[in-house]
C-alpha cells in the first residue's frame, strides 16, 4: 500500500462539549420552568438553591449575572405583577426553547424531515417511491415513467437492431400516497397525578410539548390539539403547557372524549387519532341536568359504561383512540382492555419512563398506515 493511501485512527477519552457558564444554567432553567409550572420566581429560587449545593456558578458568573443575561436575550422580562407590585415574567421565546428541550430530550434522534407528511401504505400521487411497478395508463404523469424499466422493456421486446420505444414498453414506479393526521392529546389532570408522592403531571407536560413541537416543526401538515380533563375537559393552547397544573379533580373521561371527537369532525383530514395520557379510572360524569356525577370507589358500572359508549362512537367515526395508562392496577388494565376492544384501538401500559419514546413510536407508526 503506498505512503498516501495510508490511514490513521487517534483515540482518546471523550471530552464533553464546552458550554458557557449561561448554556449549562439555562438547560436547568428550564426544566425547573416545566417543574414550577411556569412560576419563575419559584424557580429562580430553586435555581440558587442548587447553586449553593453544587457550585453552579463562580465570582465570575453569578445567578444575578445570569438573569441579566435572560433579560438581554429575551427569555425573560420586568413587568408588573396583579398586586402592583414589580416582577418578572417569561417570554413566549421561553416557552418555544422549552419545548425544544423537551423534543431534544424525549425525541434526540430525530433528523429534520423535508417533507412534512404522512406515508400511507395506499399507492397514489405521493412522490414516495415504493420500488414496486407497474404498466403505463393513459393519465400517468410523464415524470412517473421510470426510464431504465421502460428501455429495459424496449430492448427486450424489440430487440437492439431495430431499437424503438412504444407506449406498450412503459413503466411507472408507484409511489406512495401522503395524507395529513389531524391528533388530539388528552391529558388527565385529575389530583391521582401528583398523589402517592410522585409526580405524573411533568413527564406528561413534557411529552405534550415535545410533540407539538415534533408535528409543527416536522409535520407542519398536519394538526396538534391538546385538551385537558378533570371534572370537565377544555382544549388548551401549546403555549400553555409549561404552566399546566394538576387540580382537586376527578376525572371525566367521557367529556374529555366527546369535546376530542368534537374537535375532530371539524377537520377536514382523512387520518384522525386520539392519544389519550391516564393514570386513574374514570369517576366522574356530566348528568344531562347538568349536574355531576362522582364516585371513586372502584369502577362505576354507570361512568364506566359511558366511557365504552363514546369508544364505540369513536370507532363509528373512524377515529382510533390509543390510551397510555400510567398505572399497573389490575381492575384499571381491565378496563382499558375493555375500552380498547370497544374502539378497536391500542393500549401501552407504561411507567412514567419511556411514555415519551412509546407516543412518539406510535405517533410514526400511524403516519405509515391511512386510518380508514
Amino acid at each position: 500500500m503506498s505512503q498516501e493511501n495510508k490511514r490513521a485512527f487517534y483515540f482518546k477519552l471523550y471530552e464533553p462539549e464546552n458550554q458557557s457558564p449561561f448554556d449549562k444554567l439555562f438547560a436547568i432553567f428550564k426544566e425547573l420552568i416545566v417543574h414550577t409550572s411556569g412560576d419563575l420566581d419559584e424557580a429562580l429560587d430553586w435555581l440558587r438553591e442548587l447553586d449553593k449545593e453544587y457550585q453552579l456558578t463562580d465570582e465570575a458568573y453569578t445567578i444575578d449575572d445570569f438573569i441579566e443575561d435572560l433579560k438581554k436575550r429575551g427569555y425573560i422580562r420586568d413587568e408588573t405583577k396583579e398586586d402592583g407590585s414589580p416582577g418578572l415574567g417569561i417570554t413566549a421565546k421561553t416557552e418555544r426553547a422549552i419545548r425544544q428541550q423537551a423534543l431534544d430530550t424525549i425525541f434526540g434522534d430525530l433528523k429534520r424531515s423535508g417533507s412534512g407528511n404522512h406515508k400511507s401504505k395506499h399507492p397514489g400521487s405521493g412522490d414516495e417511491h415504493t420500488g414496486e411497478f407497474r404498466e403505463y395508463r393513459f393519465g400517468d404523469s410523464l415524470e412517473k415513467i421510470s426510464l431504465t424499466e421502460s428501455l429495459r422493456n424496449a430492448q427486450i421486446n424489440h430487440g437492439m437492431d431495430q431499437f424503438q420505444l412504444s407506449e406498450e414498453d412503459l413503466v411507472v414506479e408507484e409511489s406512495l400516497h401522503k395524507s395529513q393526521m389531524s391528533t388530539v392529546l388528552m391529558i388527565d389532570i385529575s389530583h391521582s397525578m401528583i398523589l402517592y408522592g410522585e409526580d405524573r403531571i411533568t413527564p406528561a407536560k413534557k411529552v405534550a410539548m415535545a410533540l407539538a413541537e415534533l408535528i409543527t416543526t416536522r409535520y407542519p401538515k398536519d394538526t396538534l390539539d391538546i385538551l385537558v380533563f378533570g371534572n370537565d375537559a377544555w382544549s388548551i393552547s401549546i403555549k400553555d403547557l409549561p404552566y399546566l397544573k394538576v387540580g382537586p379533580y376527578h376525572t371525566n373521561t367521557v367529556a374529555g372524549l366527546q369535546l376530542a371527537m368534537d374537535i375532530l369532525r371539524r377537520k377536514r383530514n382523512t387520518n384522525k387519532q386520539i392519544f389519550m395520557i391516564t393514570d386513574g379510572k374514570p369517576s366522574c360524569v356530566k348528568l344531562p341536568n347538568g349536574e355531576y356525577y362522582m364516585n371513586s370507589n372502584g369502577l362505576d358500572e354507570y361512568i364506566v359504561d359511558k366511557c365504552y359508549t363514546q369508544a364505540q362512537q369513536a370507532r363509528k367515526l373512524h377515529i382510533p383512540i390509543t390510551t397510555f395508562m400510567i398505572a399497573r392496577d389490575q381492575y384499571l388494565q381491565r378496563f382499558v382492555n375493555e375500552f380498547t376492544q370497544a374502539n378497536q384501538g391500542k393500549a401501552f401500559y407504561t411507567g412514567l419512563k419511556g411514555l415519551g419514546e412509546m407516543i412518539f413510536e406510535d405517533y410514526e407508526t400511524n403516519r405509515k398506515k391511512r386510518i380508514k
